[in-house]
């Protein structure tokens, strides 16, 4: 179930909540009854190193050439 940020119109205090995608998003803080709006974040995900081809999965074995003699000499 994805989280949720809700950000308190009163106070700017800031929640987090988990939630169905199909619910609807909050306009009441569920415990206190606070207006809140929920807020757009970027996804919890990033990406390091030097990017990612479609040949990164694959041994150096399978199909295709691998720029060597393939044994003939």
């Amino acid at each position: 179930m994805p989280t949720y940020v809700y950000k308190n119109l009163e106070t700017g205090e800031l929640y987090e909540f988990k939630q169905s995608m199909k619910d609807e998003a909050y306009t009441r803080h569920p415990e206190t009854g606070a207006p809140v709006k929920r807020l757009i974040t970027p996804p919890g995900i990033a990406f390091h190193g030097s990017g990612f081809y479609v040949n990164d999965s694959r041994s150096s074995g399978e199909g295709g050439s691998s720029g060597g003699d393939g044994g003939n000499g």
